[in-house]
């Protein structure tokens, strides 16, 4: 029984300006940042994500897999939360590049917050 948003006002400013795509593709991380704030709950601190995310909680794909997984990895990332719908860009990527990273695919945003908030990693 979380009454943060009913106390609180919440506003998230995504420039209209900024590079056409960047935004939503951090749909299931702005999410996951408020639900962190409204449930005092800590993120694993080794995880990145990206996806796009509908108003029905359905996780979309994205593109710059690749370049997304590079600075995952130079971050010292270990775990990435991609979209379903996204497995085949990460598959098609280097070994090297893929190695030693766990990665999550999600097609709805309750596995992102299973994988998030540690309650239960699915893949």
């Amino acid at each position: 029984d979380n009454s943060s948003f009913d106390d609180t006002d919440v506003h998230m400013h995504v420039p209209e300006g900024a590079t056409p795509k960047d935004g939503p593709s951090a749909g299931i991380t702005m999410v996951t940042a408020m639900l962190s704030l409204a449930l005092d709950r800590s993120i694993k601190s080794d995880l990145a994500m990206t996806g796009e995310i509908s108003l029905t909680g359905k996780v979309l794909a994205v593109g710059g897999i690749k370049e997304k997984t590079m600075a995952a990895r130079r971050a010292g990332i270990k775990t990435i939360v991609l979209p379903e719908d996204c497995r085949r860009d990460f598959d098609e990527l280097p070994d090297y590049l893929k190695e030693g990273l766990d990665v999550c695919y999600a097609t709805d945003y309750s596995i992102v917050y299973d994988v998030a908030f540690v309650t239960d990693s699915v893949k």
